[in-house]
């Protein structure tokens, strides 16, 4: 059987869930459920990261304590995702007696290899990165990712040795090309390796919320170390290493790229000295921006206090846009690996144009013309129509495109067979021709609908199943397995059509 384990970065708890969590979460989830819609053995992990300086910050400034705060946050993510209709599988709080464990035991295993030395650290460090920059790197002295000051810290520390792992990395890379995607982000990375190595901090004693280091109980983990090895904790790492060795080979990270240089390179590097194979696939997202900014990406105003320039939550829009829009749109819209801009106008031209006019009226029409034609009754499809060959076509491009990490090209498949079946029904204008002389066509048309509802699931799961039962059809569309269930066929011929109300009823647009 075909593994598949895909991971989405876990996320910080110092705010509440955004649009730009959103956009990689719910691809993600697509991917996993286009994955076990093809029969593969998926596991799909998501979470969130509860340590560290910012954390604590945070907890401060709402008068609570880091536990509490972590709680109240982590869940606001939880339900987030179950809001947005996404199927993970696990979710790790990094606060959990399991990830303890799992980091201590890893993390040991690296300190007993010789990884780990202790020195002191002397840098200047940025409080909302949770990350360390040199004098070059600032921007009038300020962070060059959030626009505010960084602090100038010395402790004792213990270091991980990167530099140790330089040539071992590039090495990988060389051998694994493809581990890395796009290409344009592999050689970000790779760049920056060849650019040489240095020990990276990976304990702090100036804060306690962290994970205890087992050989040095004044040190905690400094919070990215801790983070990354919830992958491994999802498996069971240090306590059942036959489901690691089941599932790590198969590993795919979703991860945008603000965190490349902790993925792509620090983390090969840990799983080298630990004794684990690297992780077989990273991919690297972009970002969502709106009016070219980041989402959620945090500023100072004249007082030099915090100012978050967008808070787009998802459950401010599917309120209104309903969750299959939302899912749809971030999907469609915004090809994984580049940077996408967000607004309302876009999202609402999009639902008209796709979701109303194409999907929706499609499904719509053909009930509709089979109720008055029919009876109500589906006709079986005419194997010689032209829609044949527009159906398998769009299946082995969907098929491809989701296998690449490509939604908005597995969409744009399922889309052109959605425009061929409208145009078929414009040429052949079954709802004028008399009862008993359009049955093939109608036939035909119900099985592109059919298909499609197969295609979709993954993107739009609450749609697709009511397609599915306006067909006449029992279960669901993810209970079936492609792509042989979308094969054309009779499995139609005799159900029972229902008109229903407008999938998708238009909207104004944005004035």
């Amino acid at each position: 059987m075909t593994r598949f384990y895909i991971t989405t970065p876990i996320y910080y708890v110092n705010d509440v869930p955004h649009l730009g969590h959103a956009y990689c979460t719910v691809n993600a989830d697509a991917i996993a459920r286009w994955h076990r819609l093809i029969g593969d053995d998926t596991l799909f992990l998501t979470g969130t990261d509860e340590h560290g300086a910012k954390v604590a910050e945070a907890a401060e400034e709402h008068g609570v304590t880091p536990r509490e705060w972590t709680d109240r946050t982590s869940a606001r993510f939880s339900e987030a995702w179950e809001g947005l209709n996404v199927s993970n599988d696990d979710f790790v709080r990094t606060t959990e007696t399991r990830h303890y464990d799992t980091v201590r035991d890893f993390l040991q295993k690296i300190y007993d290899n010789g990884f780990i030395k202790k020195d002191t650290y002397r840098g200047l460090y940025c409080v909302s990165c949770e990350d360390y920059y040199t004098p070059d790197d600032l921007n009038d002295g300020m962070c060059p990712v959030h626009g505010r000051g960084v602090v100038e810290m010395e402790e004792d520390n213990y270091f991980f040795q990167l530099s140790a792992f330089q040539d071992r990395l590039i090495e990988w890379y060389e051998k694994n090309p493809d581990a890395i995607r796009p290409a344009s982000k592999r050689n970000e990375a790779l760049s920056f390796i060849k650019g040489g190595l240095k020990d990276v901090s990976i304990t702090r004693t100036s804060l306690s919320w962290g994970v205890p280091v087992p050989w040095d109980d004044a040190h905690v983990f400094y919070v990215w170390y801790d983070a990354l090895i919830n992958y491994l904790t999802a498996l069971g790492y240090g306590e059942d290493p036959e489901n690691v060795a089941t599932w790590w080979p198969h590993v795919h990270h979703l991860i945008g790229k603000e965190i490349i240089r902790f993925h792509c390179v620090w983390w090969p590097a840990m799983c080298m000295a630990a004794g684990v194979e690297p992780p077989a696939n990273i991919f690297v997202h972009g970002w969502l921006l709106v009016g070219g900014q980041k989402l959620s990406k945090s500023m100072v105003d004249d007082q030099g206090g915090p100012v978050k320039l967008t808070q787009i939550t998802p459950a401010s829009l599917t309120e209104d846009f309903g969750v299959d829009a939302i899912r749809y749109h971030l999907l469609r819209n915004t090809p994984l690996g580049t940077d996408g801009e967000f607004s309302i106008e876009g999202l609402t031209e999009r639902y008209n144009s796709d979701l109303a006019n194409n999907l929706g009226n499609l499904v719509a029409r053909v009930a509709t013309v089979v109720a008055s034609k029919c009876g109500g009754t589906a006709p079986a499809p005419d194997p010689q129509s032209p829609l044949v060959a527009a159906a398998a076509q769009a299946v082995t491009s969907a098929s491809d495109a989701w296998q690449r990490f490509a939604p908005h090209e597995a969409l744009e498949a399922t889309w052109r067979l959605i425009g061929a079946a409208n145009a078929e029904l414009e040429n052949t204008e079954p709802w004028k021709a008399e009862p008993g002389t359009v049955d093939d066509v109608l036939g035909s048309a119900l099985e592109v609908v059919r298909i499609v509802a197969l295609l979709i699931a993954p993107a739009m799961p609450a749609t697709s199943l009511e397609i599915w039962h306006r067909l006449g059809l029992s279960g669901s569309p993810e209970d079936e397995r492609l792509p042989g269930a979308a094969d054309w066929g009779n499995s139609l011929a005799g159900h029972d059509v229902i008109k229903g109300d407008p999938l998708f009823p238009r909207r104004k647009t944005t004035p």
